[in-house]
């Protein structure tokens, strides 16, 4: 693997460093601190959550390594004047909009596009956010604008494996080196030698790409998971209400049969208990961010259409190996701080 070439120089002072290194424990603290990417969380296991997330800034352009230990699913939307492109590890599996991810293919994604993935345990990816205006620039300097298109809502690549193998390598080499010399990063010269490889190392990887052709299988679960997302949002839509499964087969057009196989498929549990982990999920992220006065337990739980208490309170610990209460009791910047930390280095 070529080797990234470090200088040996004073680091400039900057406000903000470039490495930034967080340890998560929480899965509905998965989305805080994170400037370009909005991303919302459910652990589909009620384990202790050990993710991690390394963030490196070179240029205009930014870094994402994610990894986790449980099965999760995100929801995460790239905030404008970016794209990415997702490299995934070699123990990556999982599903982004129902389709199969691996070590073999690449996601492209344009800004401000919602996707859900849903990855099993031991998954890990490197994200390359880049402006477009940068790859459009390199291009026209090679007279390659023929050659590579930017995409166009959500695509997967197939590019040659040796290609996307050496993608994530050169991502993931970067983060290993950031995570052990952050300070390094710092430095303009390190900025942008690193910031050379990136381009010219993605852009090998896209010339060797082409759209991965679906068989059957993908369309159908990509199809299962149109129906989880319609029924999630209808479920958080009427988050006070008493749904059952009628409510959510209705809600998306389907037979029971079909929701029941969409969620087993995809989530590996039925709606039932996966929306109950949902709205367990969107209490704690209230209870969270309470101030003192500000809310109740109860009110909480209410608001989240759990009706009986003590059946709440014991789903609530199984999940969080806590109490709603001592969550609640806990200042908002202390939860934040026990839900990620991040990481001396």
């Amino acid at each position: 693997m070529k080797k990234l070439l470090l200088p040996a120089v004073t680091a400039t002072p900057d406000y903000r460093p470039a490495v930034t290194i967080v340890e998560i424990g929480d899965s509905t603290a998965v989305g805080e601190g994170i400037e370009v990417i909005e991303l919302d969380a459910v652990k589909l296991q009620s384990k202790p959550l050990r993710a991690r997330r390394i963030v490196v800034r070179i240029g205009a352009s930014v870094l994402l390594f994610h990894s986790t230990n449980l099965p999760i699913r995100t929801r995460t939307t790239l905030q404008s004047g970016f794209m990415a492109y997702v490299a995934f590890g070699p123990r990556a599996a999982g599903t982004l909009n129902g389709l199969s991810i691996g070590p073999d293919r690449v996601l492209a994604v344009g800004s401000e596009i919602e996707v859900e993935f849903v990855v099993a345990a031991g998954y890990e990816s490197v994200s390359f956010l880049v402006p477009p205006d940068d790859i459009l620039a390199h291009l026209r300097g090679r007279q390659r604008e023929g050659e590579l298109r930017l995409p166009r809502g959500v695509e997967l690549l197939q590019p040659d494996p040796a290609a996307a193998h050496a993608l994530y390598d050169w991502g993931r080499h970067l983060v290993n080196m950031a995570a052990r010399q952050p300070q390094v990063f710092d430095i303009p010269q390190t900025q942008t030698a690193a910031q050379v490889e990136l381009l010219e190392t993605l852009l090998a990887t896209l010339g060797s790409a082409a759209n991965v052709e679906f068989a059957a299988r993908d369309l159908t679960r990509q199809a299962h998971s149109r129906v989880v997302q319609i029924a999630e949002d209808f479920a958080l839509a009427h988050a006070a209400k008493r749904l059952c499964v009628t409510d959510l087969c209705t809600a998306a057009g389907v037979s029971e049969r079909t929701l029941q196989y969409a969620f087993k498929e995809l989530m590996g549990i039925t709606p039932v208990a996966y929306l109950t982990r949902l709205r367990l999920h969107r209490v704690r992220q209230a209870l969270r961010a309470a101030t003192h006065g500000t809310t109740t337990v109860t009110a909480e739980a209410l608001r989240w259409g759990f009706w009986h208490l003590g059946d709440f309170s014991r789903a609530y610990k199984e999940c969080f190996a806590e109490l709603p209460s001592d969550t609640l009791r806990r200042k908002p910047d202390a939860a934040s701080r026990l839900g990620s930390r991040d990481v001396e280095v």
